[in-house]
């Protein structure tokens, strides 16, 4: 049998091992989701909400436990990890608040003699893939609206953090949700294709790569499944002359930096205004320079490694060709001694000279880089940041709240900002636009993604 190991970036030691799931245990687990689904799609919503919500009540509870895992499974800084267990209590909480009237049947004016309605039927067996990046954050976004609706679940976490989906199990398992509703699996990556061929599935929601992606259309085509893809980005932010600009700096920054840069929606690429460029640029790199890269189990660490010391080669080559190609870079990588070639450890870093024919600036980075490029007015800058592959978020720094949402208007991505980014908020559809994916999740129209229309027409005798 197939043994996955978890190799923590924190020393580069084994944290995790398991064994991955058989040919036997995946059928079974199958066989036991269909089962299950059959009477959980009976139970009423107020009955699902009571043990989602128990479940989130036992998760919570581990706090501590949880936010150490974490840390040692991806790298997060201690001081930090704590709140993925509040970002998933926050997004459980209002999909479980949301789902009564969003799962409601629609009612129709009648007509003479008959009666009509739409109902929002469960799709079946759910598959969430979920990532190492934000394990519980982007997990709940699926999996908790999935059984709100009536779904059964099958979570195949990452293989960097295994744990994560063991201790959603737990939570579970201790609310008294029923068997088979809730199911988690170590998959290899032949079977979790395998998996979403397999006509017993019936959704699949994948957080991940574009090649990830890509691998679930593949798999899932010609079955007419519900597919929901989150893809990642190259999210840009634009400041305007007009901003505070120590609030700017401190919001961009953060939003560039927070998780060592390892999140869809981090800020990967800045645009400022001419007239304020320089000025912003000598505050940022201050900002930056202050960040304190080491062992993320110290709680005075603010910056952790990446994942694994592949991660943090590919930037440092994405660094070093901007470099090469005319860019400035304005940290020295010798203040941090940790930050040599072939570790996970990295140093934060600040390009200027960059544009958009060097990777730095087009293809995702996944780590503690920005670049930043004057523009003249916000016509270059919608230009330059609607010029890419991806559309997941953008930001517009202003004070003048009229013009940002006029500019947040002409820009390609799924959820613009002004004044903030690197933001979830679950009452809002999370949703991307070219490579960064499709389909919708939280807000209530996340319910329409995990489940379909039935429409009633019902005739008088």
């Amino acid at each position: 049998m197939a043994i996955q190991r978890t190799i923590s970036p924190v020393d580069g030691s084994v944290y995790v091992e398991r064994e991955q799931a058989s040919a036997a245990a995946i059928e079974a687990a199958l066989d036991r989701a269909v089962a299950a689904q059959r009477a959980w799609r009976e139970v009423p919503v107020a009955e699902r909400a009571r043990l989602c919500s128990r479940m989130v009540d036992a998760f919570v509870a581990r706090r501590d436990a949880l936010a150490e895992e974490l840390t040692w499974q991806m790298g997060r800084p201690i001081a930090a990890a704590a709140g993925e267990v509040g970002g998933f209590e926050e997004r459980a909480r209002t999909m479980i608040a949301l789902a009564e009237e969003a799962l409601a049947p629609i009612q129709l004016a009648q007509k003479p003699g008959v009666t009509r309605y739409i109902t929002r039927e469960p799709l079946g067996v759910s598959l969430v893939v979920a990532p190492w990046n934000y394990p519980y954050m982007t997990a709940v976004n699926a999996l908790v609206p999935a059984m709100m609706a009536g779904n059964s679940v099958l979570l195949k976490h990452s293989a960097q953090t295994p744990l994560c989906a063991e201790r959603l199990q737990q939570a579970c398992d201790e609310a008294g949700l029923p068997a088979g509703v809730f199911q988690h699996l170590h998959l290899s990556h032949a079977d979790t294709e395998a998996l979403i061929r397999d006509p017993r599935l019936d959704h699949v929601a994948f957080t991940g790569s574009v090649a990830g992606g890509a691998m679930v259309e593949r798999n899932a085509a010609g079955r007419f499944i519900a597919t929901g893809l989150e893809l990642g980005g190259k999210d840009p932010a634009y400041v305007r002359a007009d901003v505070d600009l120590d609030a700017a700096v401190e919001g961009v920054m953060d939003g560039a930096f927070f998780n060592s840069g390892q999140s869809c929606c981090a800020i990967e690429r800045l645009y400022v205004d001419a007239s304020i460029h320089d000025a912003f640029v000598e505050r940022a790199v201050a900002w930056v320079r202050q960040l304190r890269l080491g062992n993320p189990t110290d709680p005075a660490t603010i910056l952790g490694p990446l994942v694994r010391p592949a991660a943090a080669d590919l930037v440092r080559g994405q660094v070093e060709e901007a470099v090469a190609a005319g860019a400035t870079a304005w940290i020295d990588p010798g203040d941090y001694p940790l930050s040599v070639p072939g570790s996970a450890y990295l140093a934060p870093q600040l390009l200027t000279g960059v544009d958009h024919t060097m990777r730095v600036m087009t293809e995702e980075s996944f780590g503690p880089v920005v670049g930043v490029m004057p523009v003249a007015d916000d016509e270059a800058a919608i230009a330059l940041m609607n010029d890419s592959a991806f559309g997941l978020t953008a930001a517009v720094f202003t004070r003048d709240l009229v013009a940002g949402e006029a500019i947040a208007r002409r820009l390609e991505a799924g959820t613009v900002f002004t004044n903030r980014c690197d933001y979830l908020d679950p009452e809002l559809a999370w949703t991307g636009v070219k490579c960064s994916g499709r389909g919708c999740s939280l807000s209530r129209l996340g319910y329409e993604t995990l489940t379909r229309p039935k429409s009633f027409h019902l005739k008088h005798a």
